[in-house]
């Protein structure tokens, strides 16, 4: 009888048989072809479904089918039992925050300075509009079900359907709310709301100019290179004209994690010791710290490295206060140069070699700024996501703003400065918490120019918990606002040119520090709800989806290996934007927390891969060099130690009273039928959820 075939026949099978094997270890399958397979092998002609005859064509046997099936089900079973068990993960995370009861307010109440009712103004804000929602929606429901929902048109023209009859209280009073709300509230509401998209335009306009700019960069393939590359003609070890003194500096506070691996790469720059002095400016208050970093210096030195130690008695000032109390030595003035370096950044050994040419023969230079790179931006899906961030910021607004307009904010790090541009500048200020925008802005405006290197990297870490991401943004998103309230009268007086003086004040601060999370929190968080509820205040499809889609595009075009996230970077960057909308408003009217520093923690994840290539260029040391002071660690053992601090992860409040006013306005579009309105504040309510319960970043147990 001839073997039949069915639809699995249509291509030819040959060679060697093969073997399918199951997820499981313990199940496993292998085709092995049998004498009565081989009586239908290659040369026999068989009819297929479909007319013709295929030769050497090798039927399938109902047990391989079977298999292949029950593999089929398998791997279906392993996707379900994982989906079911990250949901049991998810909700016993929930259970263990809400249990834990540890809120963002907790943290807060450590800052004596501000006043808890101003604290919390914003939070009772978003709290009563929550309420007048949900409220809302009840009686929009309630009067759906009645039959008194309304269109767009006839609420315009104000008439209720006769079949309503207007009787009774909840008549009268749901007739009143249309008439009051189309009256009063939607115009001022559509009023906003068209501002807020121009805003929006305005903004989006910026970005695409800034990324064609970028384009045009790489297409022509601009770059700064210097007059002359260094070490041309001088011997390295002697120093000469073409190795400058340098000063590097590396201010910390309590920078246990770290602290090793930054001291390690400075002091391994290919530099002359002759020509370099390295100042470890340590401000921590823990004696254990600064035992531990002191030792560290003491070592280097011993090693031969041009290394100091200083620690202030008074810590005033946060960093400003260090770096300018540190450039206040006398021996200062015998250096033309000053690289700095935060803890956790670490310079490649030719990092100096590659800046500091491009001082040679430009007088007019000011500042030499290197691109960060990050070391643990694959930790987890909160430093996905700032990865992309800083990606634009990198490679499109600095790049882009040094090539054509010779200025940029100074990033705090990874930057070469002329000493004498510092000093023409006022030198380090204490009076807000970006002072490495404060020093660029001053120096600017005395004329210098500056210089960024996007193929020259420095690495370092980002931040892996939401908690030092969200006071990491505060600072920086308030610190803008403070220096904006106090450069603009210095701005207006300057004799820098008159489109420099637009730059800075309409583009620099007021569209990119200003308008950018005003729009951002104002549009997606406060109107886009609000509309859903007064539907005579309309909101385009395209401000709610195309635009902001086209603008998450052209972010991750300089890190296009991100491209899956660009979903979840989208609603990231509109959960982020009620941190940074409060931080700009309290950098801009003065509140208590704008002037609140908190010290970025660091995991020392760096120091694992870096610490093996360091240990190749690291000086043989003396046996003695690093041998432990057992006196001191005896006096330790003594004393009482402190309790540490345990870390945990938290709840915050603002995101989650958002989250739940986005999912009731997600709730209210469908009884109007606002189509991509109901997806989109459908997940951005679930986003404001898991950042509102701390579910994104690093995981404590």
């Amino acid at each position: 009888m001839a073997p039949s075939f069915g639809w699995w026949d249509r291509e030819a099978h040959r060679g060697t048989p093969v073997i399918v094997k199951m997820e499981n270890p313990n199940w496993s399958i292998a085709e092995i072809s049998s004498p009565d397979d081989d009586e239908y092998g290659a040369g026999e002609e068989f009819a297929v479904p479909g007319g013709g005859a295929r030769k050497g064509a090798r039927g399938k046997n109902a047990k391989q089918i079977t298999w292949v099936l029950l593999l089929k089900a398998h791997r279906a079973a392993g996707c379900l039992t994982y989906l079911a068990s990250a949901a049991v993960g998810l909700a016993s995370a929930v259970r263990r925050r809400v249990v834990s009861g540890r809120t963002d307010s907790d943290a807060a109440s450590s800052l004596p300075e501000e006043s808890p009712v101003l604290r919390s103004r914003f939070y009772s804000c978003i709290k009563v509009f929550l309420w007048l929602s949900v409220v809302l929606l009840g009686f929009e429901f309630a009067a759906y079900l009645k039959g008194w929902h309304l269109s767009a048109v006839e609420m315009h023209r104000l008439v209720l359907p006769s079949s309503l009859g207007v009787r009774g209280l909840l008549e009268s009073l749901y007739t009143g709310w249309v008439r009051f709300r189309v009256e009063y509230i939607a115009p001022p509401l559509q009023f906003l709301t068209d501002a807020c998209v121009i805003l929006f335009l305005i903004q989006s306009a910026d970005r695409l100019i800034l990324c064609l700019g970028c384009f045009w960069i790489r297409f022509k393939g601009i770059e700064p290179l210097p007059k002359r590359s260094i070490g041309a003609s001088e011997d390295p070890e002697s120093g000469g004209e073409d190795y400058p003194m340098v000063l590097v500096q590396i201010p910390m506070c309590n920078e246990k994690e770290v602290y090793q691996q930054s001291i390690a790469a400075v002091c391994n720059l290919d530099w002359p010791r002759s020509n370099i002095l390295i100042q470890v400016l340590d401000d921590s208050d823990d004696p254990t710290t600064q035992a531990l970093i002191k030792e560290e210096v003491e070592k280097w030195q011993q090693n031969g490295a041009h290394i100091v130690y200083r620690h202030r008695v008074i810590r005033d000032g946060y960093k400003a206060g260090n770096l300018k109390s540190a450039m206040n030595c006398s021996y200062v003035k015998d250096y033309e140069l000053v690289a700095i370096f935060d803890a956790d950044f670490q310079p490649t050994p030719d990092f100096l070699k590659r800046t500091v040419p491009h001082f040679k023969d430009n007088e007019e230079l000011g500042l030499v700024q290197a691109r960060w790179s990050f070391v643990n931006k694959d930790e987890n899906l909160l430093t996905r996501l700032q990865n992309i961030n800083l990606c634009f910021h990198f490679e499109v607004e600095q790049q882009v703003n040094g090539v054509f307009i010779n200025f940029f904010g100074f990033n705090g790090t990874a930057g070469v400065w002329r000493i004498k541009a510092l000093e023409d500048a006022g030198g380090w200020l204490e009076r807000t918490t970006v002072e490495d925008m404060d020093i660029a802005v001053r120096a600017h405006l005395k004329g210098w120019k500056f210089i960024y290197l996007n193929d020259v990297e420095c690495q370092c870490e980002l931040p892996e918990s939401y908690e030092a991401y969200r006071k990491q943004q505060h600072r920086w998103h308030s610190g803008p606002m403070q220096l904006f309230r106090l450069c603009l009268p210095d701005i207006i007086r300057s004799k820098i040119g008159f489109w420099k003086k637009s730059n800075l004040i309409f583009l620099f601060f007021l569209l990119r520090k200003l308008i950018l999370p005003f729009y951002s929190f104002t549009l997606f968080c406060i109107i886009l709800p609000l509309t859903m509820f007064v539907p005579e205040a309309e909101l385009p499809a395209w401000v709610v989806c195309y635009i902001p889609a086209a603008m998450s595009f052209l972010n991750i075009l300089p890190a296009l290996r991100s491209f899956p996230f660009i979903v979840p970077y989208l609603l990231f960057e509109n959960t982020m934007s009620v941190t940074k909308f409060n931080a700009m408003i309290s950098g801009l009217f003065q509140l208590g927390s704008a002037y609140e520093w908190v010290v970025t923690k660091k995991s020392g994840r760096s120091s694992e891969g870096d610490r093996i290539s360091l240990m190749k260029k690291e000086p043989k040391q003396q046996r003695g060099a690093s041998a432990p002071n057992l006196d001191a660690v005896a006096k330790d053992e003594l004393e009482p130690k402190k309790e540490s601090k345990k870390k945990h992860n938290r709840i915050y409040r603002k995101e989650l009273a958002l989250a739940f006013l986005l999912l009731t306005a997600s709730a209210r579009s469908l009884l109007s039928a606002q189509g991509i309105h109901f997806y989109f504040l459908l997940f951005q309510g679930i986003s404001f959820l898991l950042v509102g319960l701390d579910l994104i970043g690093e995981q404590i147990d």
